[in-house]
């Protein structure tokens, strides 16, 4: 009988834990992920990438997890003017030289968790998965809200080489020369949630 009633509790207890968070939809159309990639001397480039769906659960005043999918083939440029140089970046980028986009269109976030968000802002982690290679990442968040819309922001950071993203990188290849490129990758994230 109290192994019975142990069952019970515990039943009652995740429930009710489960039904504390909450999950919130994330608005692809109002969300914003730019990317930024430098030459270890010289220029630096910067584009956008698409969110195709998302979602984020919260309580307590914390992240509690969430996943993100990434439209790998919608990655741009917004730095490069003349639209030959730039259409021939982002092709480049799309090819097997990085991102592979044919044979792998998506990357995904999974988020496990965070600390509860103080003075606005919060830290989270989750594993990063592109190209079918998946790594842990932590970053700060930050939060405001106005009205029923809420907007997480935050700067992610990786290194490409953990996800065979190797052309120009130092870790892979010797005498590059300037045409070195930085292995690490920024992504600033606006992500709303209604």
């Amino acid at each position: 009988m109290k192994k019975a009633g142990l069952i019970l509790f515990i039943a009652l207890f995740t429930v009710a834990h489960l039904s504390a968070q909450k999950r919130h939809e994330a608005d692809a159309s109002g969300t914003k992920v730019t990317w930024k990639g430098n030459k270890i001397i010289g220029s630096e480039h910067v584009g956008t990438i698409n969110l195709k769906s998302g979602w984020i659960t919260l309580a307590d005043n914390a992240i509690t997890g969430g996943e993100f999918i990434v439209d790998m083939n919608s990655i741009q440029n917004t730095d490069i003017t003349d639209e030959k140089m730039r259409a021939k970046l982002e092709g480049h980028l799309k090819s097997e030289d990085f991102f592979g986009v044919d044979k792998f269109p998506v990357s995904k976030l999974v988020l496990t968790g965070g600390s509860k968000f103080a003075n606005g802002t919060s830290t989270v982690k989750g594993n990063l998965t592109i190209k079918e290679a998946t790594q842990p990442v932590e970053f700060t968040v930050r939060e405001s809200k106005t009205g029923e819309v809420a907007t997480y922001s935050a700067t992610v950071i990786f290194d490409r080489s953990l996800y065979d993203v190797r052309f120009g990188s130092g870790k892979f290849f010797s005498n590059l020369g300037d045409n070195a490129i930085k292995d690490e990758i920024s992504l600033d994230v606006k992500l709303v949630v209604k």
